[in-house]
Parts: structure tokens; C-alpha cells; sequence
């Protein structure tokens, strides 16, 4: 086994991994039949951020970017179905979903039917799901500081935080072994909020009583 097939591999592993974390919100509503204090956004944006670079991977021919990203698409269909099922807002839920099936289809026209067949495609799709990418990346980056004022890190997953160290890490190093700099650039902040994380459990987790009881943030 080769290099890039091995960070392959682990690419697909940490990132299908890191996209489950949402079965134990999924176990959640079914538990409690209910949808409060659980967040919709994060499943829709997900969702088409997915899709995005589901696309770029097929316009590539890259299997890795593809596979990873269709499993996760279908993982984030599966999560906004039950939220949709067990929500009390499902006129808000509706409207939202619709809204982002329209920006997916106003941006599935505009890549397939205004920009050419080429590499002129595949880099401005790039770019858009790199963008993307890193906002997500850096949308937590208000709870953390809040986090550093409160000095409280029950709001972080010490799991959730390890693995995306370890996706992060490895797309950076898959996307160097193909310079593909539309997937390394967009994973480095991966790694950049993750270590700003695990410093902020060493400064801040003996601070409270106890033993903390950290639940899921969703990036």
C-alpha cells in the first residue's frame, strides 16, 4: 500500500467517523421524541457542503473526495429527515431547506451551464467549497471565545475535537500528495481550531467540579 492510498484510507475513515457524531443527536430525538436544544443549520449546511464537493470529486475523478462525501450527504439527509420529523418549527425547518435548495440549484446551473468544460469548472468549484469549507471551519471560533471568558469548556467534544485534528490532518496530507491546494487549504484551519481546542481543555478542564460532561459542538 502506497502513500496516498494509505491517506486515502484514512481520509475516508476519520471523515465518515467525524460525520456519524450526529447519530448520538439522531438517538437523541428519538429517545426524547423531540427536537429542542439540538440545531438544524449545522445538518443543512453540512449537507451542501457535501454535495459541493461530492460534485468537485466527480468533475476530478478523485473516488476518495466522492465516496467520503456521498456518505456524508446521505448521513446529513438522514439527520435533517428525523429533525424535520421531531421538530415543533417544521414551517421554519421547511423554509430553510427550501432556501438551500434553491442557492444548490441556482449553483448547480451557474457551474454546469455558464462556465465551461474545463479546468476553468473544476478551479471556481474549487474555490467555492473551499470557502465554504472554511467558514465552517471557523463559525465555532465565537464559542470559543466565550469559552475563554467563562473559562467553561462543557460546550466542546473532547472526541469531536480529535477527530477533526485527524481528518483535518489527513486531507492536508492527501490534498499535498496530489497538490490539490483547493483541499489542503481549506482543512488547515481544521487543524488551527482543533489545537486552539485541546489547549482550551488543558488551561480550562479542572477549572469546574468534577469530572465535565462534554456534549457534541457541531462544526
Amino acid at each position: 500500500m502506497d502513500l496516498l492510498q494509505l491517506l486515502s484510507w484514512a481520509c475516508i475513515v476519520f471523515t465518515v467517523g467525524m460525520f456519524s457524531t450526529g447519530l448520538t443527536d439522531l438517538k437523541k430525538m428519538r429517545e426524547t421524541k423531540s427536537a429542542d436544544n439540538i440545531q438544524f443549520l449545522p445538518f443543512l449546511t453540512t449537507c451542501l457542503n457535501n454535495l459541493g464537493w461530492l460534485y468537485y470529486g466527480i468533475l476530478k475523478r478523485d473516488q476518495t473526495i466522492v465516496l467520503v462525501n456521498f456518505i456524508g450527504a446521505l448521513l446529513q439527509v438522514l439527520y435533517i429527515i428525523v429533525y424535520f420529523h421531531y421538530t415543533k418549527q417544521k414551517r421554519l425547518v421547511m423554509s430553510e431547506t427550501l432556501g438551500a435548495g434553491m442557492v444548490l440549484t441556482c449553483g448547480g446551473l451557474y457551474f454546469t451551464m455558464f462556465l465551461p468544460e474545463d479546468d476553468t469548472r473544476l478551479s471556481q468549484l474549487g474555490l467555492t467549497c473551499s470557502v465554504v469549507t472554511v467558514s465552517m471551519y471557523l463559525s465555532p471560533l465565537t464559542d470559543l471565545v466565550e469559552i475563554v471568558r467563562s473559562g467553561n469548556v462543557q460546550r466542546l467534544s473532547f472526541p469531536l475535537t480529535v477527530a477533526t485534528l485527524f481528518t483535518s490532518t489527513s486531507w492536508v496530507f492527501y490534498g499535498l500528495q496530489l497538490n490539490d491546494y483547493y483541499v489542503v487549504v481549506p482543512n488547515t484551519p481544521g487543524i488551527l481550531t482543533s489545537l486552539i481546542r485541546f489547549y482550551l481543555f488543558w488551561r480550562f478542564a479542572s477549572v469546574g467540579h468534577g469530572s465535565p460532561s462534554y456534549k457534541p459542538m457541531h462544526i
